[in-house]
Parts: structure tokens; C-alpha cells; sequence
């Protein structure tokens, strides 16, 4: 354990309150309501939860309100501040993943298939290395592979998203706390250059195993842990994959006894880009209600302690969405324009200490600024 667990910090999670943990251990896909406004919360966060659903702007957010049976039922009518972003990279109106996730982790625009570095193609440092800096607990939460674009573009630098042997290597330059999700073939010796990553990290003192059962992992904050979901890419939600909302639950309070100076999560709903791409509206639909529980789990932490700025987002849009008029507003159809991204802005939202720097309108860049002066380092 970095630090011991500050007094106050433990009391709070020992005395927090009856009804934060039927919030939490609640089922099904009807979010359970937290009355924001009555948080107290301090000057500035101590902790922040990133939350991203990749390929997720205003359609897709929409069609979630309306297949949970309206706004009242869905987690984004909680957040009390939203503003709007501009996705564009460096030099396409239409950003991919790798270039969107960079100006998050970096603030700064790239080009497309970039990965932690600048239009130079020097590396960039990420809100995640500075805060590993400064003795903050790290982690990663995401329902793909841990080298694929969002969750590499903060711990990694690379000029092509395509490397993603060396993406994996790069997880043995910073010293992340915790990372969940899938890619364990990449850490393998099954890797094309026989590289136990998964060795290394060990030597490191990390805690890898396989699955997504936290039963015998370091919860108590002693040691850095890889939770590895699956061997490559993570089943789909509809295919049975539920780890997301309780990783971030799990999380959190890993982080949280891991350092007293505070953390940085990221989450990603990586799916809602691949249903998107793929035009189909079930599969876009799992994704879309998975993601707004592991929402709603990041926002009962916040809740529970008025020191976590939680920032939900999308990189892009996917697959050009709209919505169709039909007499029943759950059986609406969805209906895709394109197989691709769009350059349509997206929504932010924003709960906690400094919510209110996300109202407006900016750039994707300006996610990264926002964080910073929320929370100078």
C-alpha cells in the first residue's frame, strides 16, 4: 500500500450510509436515483472518474432514455452540469478513437491512429502518468483490450494504434494500479515475440489473473493488480458480459485505500462503438444499458463521499444515428446513416467538485484543461 488510508477516508467508508449500499447493490436495468443536490461537496475533487462510452453522442444517449422509458429513468437527467465538445482531430473533420482518446489524456489534437503522442509524433504525457507522478492511484476499467485505443492512448505512446505488442509492453513504463478488461493474449508468451508480460508485471509485485471475479485480488489496496477478462476483446453485453458496473464499484474503493492523495479511473463502454459500426440497434441497445449502470455506480461513490468529479462523455459519434417516429416511444427504430464515425459534437456531463467547468462549448482538449484546473498538479 502506497500510503496508509487516512482517517477520515476510512470512516467514511466504514459509516457510509444504508441506503448508498442498496444503491449500489441494485440489479436490473432501472437506475437507482440519487438526490445529487443534497451532497455536500468540497472545494475541489480529491478523485476523478473519467467515464467514456465510445462512439456515444446525443443519438445514442437519446435512444438509451427512450429504451429505458424515458429521461426521468435515465442516469444522464441526474448529472446537474452538461456541455458539448468538438471531436475533430488534428487534421480530419472526423476523428478515430486513438486521436480522440489522446486529447482526453493529453490535451491536445493528433492524427488519426495516434496513440499518447503530439502531430510531431513525440509522446505526449498523460493525465495518467502525472498523476502517477504525483503519488495519486491510477486504474482502467474498459469492456475491450487493454491495448486497444482508449485505454492505450493513457498509458501509451505509440505513432499507430496497430502496434498493440508494444502497446502492451508500454504497461511496464507506467506503473498503472489496477487494470480490468480484456487482452490477456497480449501480455502472454502466445505474444508473435514469446514476451512474458505477464512475468514481468509480476516481478513488479503486480497481482494478474484471469477473469473477472475480484474474490482474490488485493482489495485492500496492498498491491497493484491485472484483472484480465478475456484472452482478446471482451464478450458482448448481450452475450452475458456484466463485469463493468461492479469493476467500477470494486474500483473505486480499491483506489481509494490504494493512495490518501486521491485517483484517477477511466472507464470505457468500448462496444457502443462496435455495435454502431456494426448497424445493429440490439446489440447497441446492451451496450448502452451496461454502460449507464457502471454510471450510475461511479455517481453512487461520488455520492457517497463529495470529493469525486465524475466526467461522462463519447469520443465520437458511430454510424450517423437517428431516431424514428413510431406510436410507442419504446419501440422507436433506431436507423444508421453510415458504417463510420461522425463529426458531430458530444454531450458531457458532469457531477462533483468543479462540475461546472464542463457547461458550454469546446474542444475535445479542453476535457484534459478541465480536469487539470479542477484538480491542479
Amino acid at each position: 500500500m502506497r500510503t496508509t488510508l487516512s482517517f477520515l477516508t476510512f470512516t467514511r467508508w466504514i459509516l457510509l450510509p444504508a441506503t448508498l449500499f442498496f444503491f449500489s447493490g441494485c440489479a436490473g436495468n432501472k437506475p437507482q436515483r440519487i438526490d445529487l443536490q443534497s451532497v455536500k461537496l468540497a472545494q475541489k475533487p480529491k478523485n476523478i472518474i473519467l467515464l467514456i462510452g465510445d462512439g456515444m453522442a446525443l443519438p445514442q444517449i437519446s435512444a438509451g432514455m427512450y429504451w429505458r422509458g424515458g429521461l426521468e429513468k435515465s442516469v444522464f437527467a441526474q448529472f446537474p452540469y452538461v456541455g458539448y465538445h468538438k471531436s475533430h482531430a488534428h487534421d480530419e473533420l472526423v476523428t478515430d478513437s486513438a486521436a480522440g482518446a489522446t486529447a482526453f489524456a493529453c490535451g491536445i489534437k493528433t492524427f488519426n491512429g495516434a496513440i499518447g503522442m503530439k502531430p510531431n509524433k513525440k509522446a505526449c504525457k498523460t493525465i495518467l502518468e502525472d498523476w502517477e507522478g504525483i503519488g495519486k492511484s491510477t486504474g482502467i476499467v474498459v469492456t475491450c483490450s487493454a491495448t486497444h485505443a482508449t485505454p492505450a492512448s493513457f498509458i501509451a505512446h505509440e505513432d499507430s494504434r496497430a502496434f498493440t505488442e508494444n502497446i502492451a509492453l508500454e504497461y511496464l513504463n507506467t506503473p498503472i494500479d489496477c487494470y480490468v478488461g480484456g487482452g490477456g493474449y497480449y501480455f502472454s508468451k502466445e505474444r508473435y515475440d514469446h514476451i512474458d508480460v505477464k512475468d514481468s508485471l509480476r516481478q513488479r509485485g503486480y497481482v494478474v489473473r484471469n477473469g473477472a471475479n475480484f474474490k482474490k485480488m488485493p482489495m485492500d489496496g496492498s498491491a497493484p493488480f491485472m484483472l484480465l477478462t478475456h484472452d482478446r476483446e471482451p464478450a458482448t453485453a448481450s452475450a452475458g458480459r456484466t463485469y463493468m458496473p461492479n469493476a467500477v464499484k470494486e474500483v473505486s474503493q480499491y483506489l481509494t485505500k490504494r493512495s490518501d492523495k486521491g485517483f484517477f479511473l477511466l472507464v470505457e463502454g468500448s462496444q457502443i462503438d462496435w455495435a454502431c459500426h456494426a448497424n445493429d440497434r440490439n446489440w447497441l441497445r446492451a451496450e448502452m444499458l451496461d454502460f449507464e449502470k457502471a454510471v450510475q455506480e461511479a455517481l453512487n461513490f461520488a455520492a457517497s463521499n463529495g470529493e469525486t468529479l465524475v466526467i461522462v462523455t463519447g469520443d465520437h459519434e458511430c454510424g450517423g444515428l437517428s431516431l424514428n417516429s413510431t406510436e410507442a416511444k419504446k419501440a422507436f427504430k433506431p436507423v444508421f446513416a453510415s458504417h463510420y464515425h461522425t463529426a458531430t459534437m458530444v454531450p458531457v456531463f458532469a457531477f462533483g467538485p468543479q462540475a461546472d467547468l464542463f457547461k458550454g462549448i469546446y474542444e475535445n482538449t479542453a476535457i484534459y484543461d478541465k480536469m487539470k484546473a479542477a484538480m491542479p498538479f
